[in-house]
């Protein structure tokens, strides 16, 4: 999944930024800045995604919704974890997207259960 990759990121990146804080502190601000900057590109492409979906919304929808609880649920397990850990360490700013970044993905993986909704409604109103 790819919160485990942008939480791992995000957790490394502020153990990495730790340990410059003692030696390098003017590096330790370069570290975070990238990769808060990678982390928000990567939801970028989310925000994308879901803005292309809302516009095709005559899709049909087969999904599993089980699985797909499932998932939004170990997203936004792991998204707090990870965050829970930046903001302790002093970064909340990555905490903060790391957090974004997990509802943008939970929001992803509710595409298909919206357009099933709105599916439903359409042939409901016809």
């Amino acid at each position: 999944m790819e919160i485990v990759r942008v939480s791992l990121l995000g957790v490394g990146g502020v153990m990495l930024g730790f340990i410059l804080k003692e030696t390098k502190p003017e590096y330790a601000c370069l570290v975070t800045a990238g990769i808060g900057l990678v982390i928000m590109g990567l939801s970028v492409g989310k925000l994308s995604y879901i803005f292309q979906v809302l516009t095709s919304v005559e899709i049909s929808v087969d999904g599993d919704y089980i699985l797909t609880l499932a998932k939004m649920v170990g997203i936004t397990y792991i998204g707090q974890f990870s965050a829970g850990i930046c903001q302790d360490a002093g970064y909340s700013s990555t905490g903060d997207q790391i957090r974004l970044f997990g509802r943008l993905s939970v929001m992803t993986l509710c595409m298909p259960i919206l357009l099933a909704l709105l599916e439903t409604i359409r042939e409901f109103l016809s």
